[in-house]
């Protein structure tokens, strides 16, 4: 039987889960809620790669995203952090809406599905 490994569980949630090779984050906030939605992006993507790297894999293997933002007009600073940080010829299935997050200072929130 496959093992499932949780990241830094709690009571609600686990920062991330793995099991049979597949790593499923949390999904991840900007650790300062007083930034932009471009600075917050680029926050909760250094948090994504160190998620990634301590699972043993990168953001070549990300298979699919899944993003909240608080307000669809931040979408274009958002896509230009996003496309920035994706290898070239790595954009995963990805899905972006419009959600009202869980602290009126979010901005953007991103869960990621990937493999090793």
């Amino acid at each position: 039987m496959s093992r499932i490994i949780r990241t830094e569980p709690n009571a609600i949630l686990s920062k991330a889960v793995e099991y049979h090779g597949f790593i499923f984050t949390q999904g991840v906030v900007a650790r300062d809620l007083s930034q932009d939605a471009a600075a917050q992006t680029k926050d909760i993507l250094d948090q994504l790669d160190a998620i990634l790297e301590e699972h043993g894999t990168d953001k070549t293997r990300i298979l699919q995203a899944q993003i909240w933002v608080k307000d669809i007009a931040d979408r274009e600073a958002l896509n230009g952090v996003w496309s920035a940080w994706l290898p070239e010829g790595g954009a995963p299935a990805r899905a972006c809406v419009q959600a009202v997050l869980a602290d009126p200072r979010m901005l953007v929130e991103i869960m990621l599905t990937t493999t090793k």
